[in-house]
């Protein structure tokens, strides 16, 4: 699984990857975690609004600070579909 936090490095941008980085390892998953700052990167993600979470390519949380349960069953959906 492929995890990117999109966001230009503000204090909601970096507590969704904090949530983000919990939740995999709470679940114990295998999945690389980025984190892309620059704003023409992510637009071209489909970003429009950050903080964003995109999981293998499209984007499932924009313009929140998702909580680590949210997070969860974003990622074990993922995993099971």
């Amino acid at each position: 699984m492929k995890i990117i936090v999109a966001g230009p490095g503000c204090a909601r941008c970096h507590a969704t990857e904090k949530n983000v980085l919990e939740a995999v390892k709470s679940l114990n998953l295998e999945a690389e975690v980025s984190h892309v700052f620059n704003v023409l990167e992510f637009k071209e993600l489909g970003v429009k609004v950050t903080p964003s979470v995109i999981v293998d390519g499209k984007v499932v949380v924009s313009g929140k600070i998702p909580s680590v349960e949210e997070l969860k069953s974003i990622f074990q959906a993922y995993q099971t579909g």
